[in-house]
């Protein structure tokens, strides 16, 4: 386990002096992921935030109340998560993430992947769902549901920041969580 968690911190601090892409230049704090290196769940999004970008964490803001709250529904403490996101600098304006973004903090993301090995890998949102998964899937179909790709075992999940700015998204956030506490009961 301590190779493990040395692998990750020598990821964190490549990601720390990163500087393959233009999201560098505009970063007050690269965000390279934070959980334990065994951690049987790992939760990624689409890119940090305001908060994330200050704090040097994701998922700090609205959106990580948000997410602690609805982890909790899975019967799932944030501790029990390692959480990070498909880049790791905050894009201008909250935008999504450009392809060429994504392709450069792609093998960060890998390498995080491949360090833990978790047994769930569950995207929150279109960007990650598409970039990890299928790039033509919609997150509304797919919500809440296993699928196997790459030999990882995927459940796609709404952005925690879809409900909490949309009312309409706020059933189907909630919904996919709890679809996640079954499959991690076993009762899906």
């Amino acid at each position: 386990m301590q190779g493990v968690i040395q692998l990750l911190e020598k990821i964190a601090e490549q990601v720390r002096e990163c500087r393959r892409c233009a999201l560098a230049e505009g970063r007050t704090n690269a965000v390279p992921g934070v959980g334990p290196a065994d951690a049987r769940i790992m939760l990624i999004g689409e890119a940090p935030g305001e908060q994330e970008d200050l704090q040097g964490e994701p998922f700090v803001g609205n959106a990580g109340q948000m997410l602690t709250q609805l982890l909790a529904t899975a019967g799932l403490d944030r501790s029990e998560a390692f959480i990070t996101n498909i880049v790791k600098c905050r894009p201008p304006g909250n935008r999504d993430p450009h392809p060429d973004e994504v392709g450069a903090c792609r093998e960060y993301l890998d390498g995080q992947i491949a360090c833990i090995r978790p047994e769930f890998v569950c995207t929150l949102g279109r960007p990650a769902l598409q970039t990890l998964i299928d790039p033509t899937a919609g997150i509304m179909r797919v919500n809440g549901t296993v699928i196997e790709r790459h030999g990882l075992t995927f459940v796609p999940l709404v952005h925690p920041a879809a409900g909490l700015h949309n009312p309409a998204m706020r059933e189907p956030t909630t919904e996919g969580f709890q679809r996640l506490g079954e499959i991690l009961r076993g009762t899906i």
